[in-house]
């Protein structure tokens, strides 16, 4: 037997409360209780981060995504569950670090 199964999952995504990062970790706090946690690595902007640059952070898309401006790096809680790392290239990201080691 051939064919394709498709399905498609619907989440009721919860809103974040509360975001703590370190050098290691980005966890954060939902509104339905769960704490989900993250390797810092899996977002190299993040990871290349001072602490001061992960200290300032600001909840985006109506409490469904985290933007760090100082590092042009935004998160969403949807790819956090779903264990989705950086998308971005590596010739962008070495470009990004390049500029930002200049400030």
């Amino acid at each position: 037997m051939s064919g394709t199964l498709s399905a498609t999952v619907s989440l009721a995504l919860p809103r974040l409360v509360s975001i703590s990062v370190n050098d290691d970790t980005l966890a954060v706090d939902l509104e339905d209780g769960r704490t989900i946690s993250v390797p810092v690595s899996w977002y190299p902007r993040l990871a290349h981060g001072t602490p001061d640059e992960k200290a300032h952070f600001e909840t985006s898309g109506g409490g469904y995504g985290i933007y760090w401006p100082d590092l042009d790096e935004d998160i969403s809680i949807e790819g956090m569950l779903l264990g989705r790392k950086s998308t971005e290239s590596p010739a962008s990201f070495e470009r990004w670090l390049k500029q930002h080691q200049k400030t």
